[in-house]
């Protein structure tokens, strides 16, 4: 399934994308923090509505927010997880090339998210150097902690794209990346989640990113350095995951700042991610 939150005039409801419609799933779950929680049946209440419903509205209709507006904590992401993404990064800041022994790990703020099609604001008073990163998200499905490898798998509730907005000049300036990665609207998410099911495989994606219709970035999910069994390990190491964790999984290369010379965003500028296989998320940089 393709899980929504969706507004419909001033209404934040829970939906499922069946074709170009949407079959609302209140009834099943008031939200999707919810829906997650409730594992396995509550997931196949779901899909039995979703396969029955006789009343549906279109999807264009209805304004797509976040799948999780507010995550109950901090988006996980990493960084540095693709080689080529590592080399541009350290020969932009013209150091030595070092490939991770361990997942480089970070978060950004609840308040960074946002969904398809809001604007993402851009204040030149805070930063001119607005840098754009597609990348595969993954959901977690219920609590875990010390999750093994070939355990991890039956943990993910499905999959997501995150656009990990960055701001190089603050990422500089504080030396670490939290807050350059945690402006208000620097963590689109969406358009949807999609279940795990329906992507068995999310090792062999075509990961791409464009601005102003230009492709920016374009690689494979397969070149991760640390997969996604292997991100939930070492996560969960010591440190429980709950239901509802949103996991950014790394961005490969081709990212503005490394480029020659460098590239940053523009107010009008329109940046899509896209994961094969779970769709498109598109977005605007706009004055704040």
């Amino acid at each position: 399934m393709k899980l929504v939150t969706y507004q419909l005039e001033t209404e934040i409801r829970l939906g499922a994308v069946r074709d170009q419609d949407i079959v609302d799933l209140t009834a099943v779950a008031p939200d999707m923090l919810t829906l997650i929680e409730g594992g396995l049946a509550l997931l196949a209440q779901a899909r039995q509505v979703v396969e029955t419903a006789v009343s549906t509205f279109p999807l264009a209709s209805a304004r797509l927010l976040a799948p999780i507006p507010v995550p109950r904590r901090n988006v996980m992401c990493l960084g540095l997880n693709y080689v080529e993404h590592a080399k541009e990064s350290y020969t932009a800041r013209g150091q030595e090339t070092k490939i991770p022994d361990f997942p480089i790990v970070f978060t950004k703020a609840t308040t960074a998210v946002t969904g398809p099609d809001a604007a993402i604001p851009y204040n030149p008073a805070v930063s001119e150097k607005i840098d754009w990163e597609a990348e595969m998200g993954v959901i977690i499905g219920r609590a875990g902690k010390n999750i093994t490898p070939d355990q991890a798998m039956a943990y993910v509730f499905g999959y997501t794209i995150v656009n990990d907005v960055s701001a190089r000049d603050l990422q500089v300036q504080h030396k670490q990346y939290f807050k350059g990665k945690s402006l208000d609207g620097s963590c689109p998410m969406g358009p949807w989640i999609i279940t795990a099911d329906e992507l068995p495989d999310p090792h062999h994606l075509d990961i791409t990113s464009r601005v102003n219709n230009v492709t920016k970035q374009a690689s494979n999910t397969s070149l991760m350095i640390f997969n996604v069994p292997a991100i939930i390990y070492h996560l969960s190491r010591g440190m429980t995951l709950l239901p509802g964790d949103v996991i950014a999984t790394g961005t490969p290369s081709g990212v503005g700042f490394a480029r020659n010379p460098p590239e940053f965003l523009a107010p009008g500028d329109v940046v899509e991610c896209e994961v094969e296989g779970i769709g498109v998320l598109r977005n605007t940089l706009a004055f704040a």
